[in-house]
């Protein structure tokens, strides 16, 4: 399934817990059901609506080929894809990936840091999974509920 990085079902736990900052972005506080993994991720709200106790399919890749070869960048709508499977997509960039020097339980964890056009996620959890992202990455952001 082309090129993904990272997948995982999460549940919306909280919207904009620090206040709303923008009429049309919500910036949703999720937790995943399987990796153990915590997210912040900014959804735009009047194409993509989401309540909290709402789940989701959230997917990363570093490709939308299917047969995980490169983008070329351009969209082509008579090619199938990645985003096909999916009902919401960004495009952005991963710009800082910490490793958390004491976490609060448990074992090491990291920090994987994206924007998307200026919309930000933070996706904190198993080191192992931060090994399969590099710094400067192009990454796509595949959303489905469920």
């Amino acid at each position: 399934m082309g090129d993904t990085l990272f997948q995982d079902i999460f549940v919306v736990q909280a919207l904009d817990p620090e206040g709303k900052k923008f009429d049309r972005v919500n910036r949703i506080v999720a937790n995943s059901e399987q990796l153990d993994m915590k997210m912040h991720l900014d959804i735009n709200t009047e194409i993509y609506p989401m309540r909290v106790g709402e789940k989701f399919l959230m997917g990363l890749a570093s490709t939308l080929s299917l047969d995980g070869t490169p983008d070329s960048g351009y969209y082509m709508p008579s090619r199938k894809t990645l985003a096909d499977n999916y009902e919401y997509v960004m495009q952005g960039k991963l710009y800082k990936i910490t490793e958390q020097k004491k976490p609060k339980s448990g074992p090491p964890k990291a920090d994987i840091l994206a924007s998307f056009g200026g919309l930000l996620m933070w996706l904190e959890g198993d080191i192992n999974v931060a090994s399969k992202f590099e710094l400067d990455q192009r990454l796509f952001l595949l959303i489905r509920k469920v």
